[in-house]
């Protein structure tokens, strides 16, 4: 099932729900997928392995960076192309991850065909013309809950308190934006 030119997917993403979507619709378009949730568990797939591709969210669980890991990628083989994804974009953050041997730096929300596309981009293009996106009010509502969230150790009632809102309110909100 390994063959030379496979693609062959690394998610490290301690979200389970967004990366069993990653995985699912990149399985459909021909990559074998394996997820991994911390640095360690990252580590472990490379040994098993042949990767031709990573997706990395910056900041993982258990306090480990996501850009630890693509330093850690990037050393194994750097040929491996990876994608830095991230809810906490910034421009150090940005610059650290291309240093470090990531070819693309993307901030959440990102679907498959914007890594993709990411992942075919790897060697630049000076002709791509320099746009503004705009973010929704759901969308940076959504990056903060998350933002606190994560701040919270995912504990719902803390989050909702630092938000200033009911717990069943946040709880509502949490379900409603559900990645399925």
């Amino acid at each position: 099932m390994n063959s030379d030119n496979a693609r062959q997917l690394l998610i490290v993403e301690d979200d389970a729900t967004f990366a069993r979507t990653l995985q699912r619709s990149f399985e459909r378009r021909g990559y074998s997928v394996y997820v991994a949730t911390t640095l360690d568990a990252a580590l472990a797939q490379l040994a098993t392995h042949t990767l031709t591709h990573a997706v990395v969210d910056l900041k993982l669980g258990g306090g480990d960076s996501g850009l630890a890991c693509v330093k850690a990628l990037h050393a194994h083989s750097s040929k491996i192309v990876i994608v830095v994804l991230t809810g906490y974009a910034s421009i150090a953050t940005a610059v650290e991850a291309i240093k470090l041997g990531a070819c693309h730096y993307l901030a959440k929300p990102s679907n498959t065909d914007d890594i993709e596309a990411a992942f075919e981009r790897a060697l630049g293009d000076d002709s791509i013309e320099v746009t503004e996106r705009t973010t929704s009010i759901k969308t940076l509502e959504w990056e903060y809950i998350h933002e606190v969230l994560a701040a919270s150790d995912f504990n719902i009632s803390e989050a909702a308190r630092r938000l200033g809102m009911h717990r069943r309110t946040l709880a509502r909100k949490l379900e409603k934006s559900r990645i399925k």
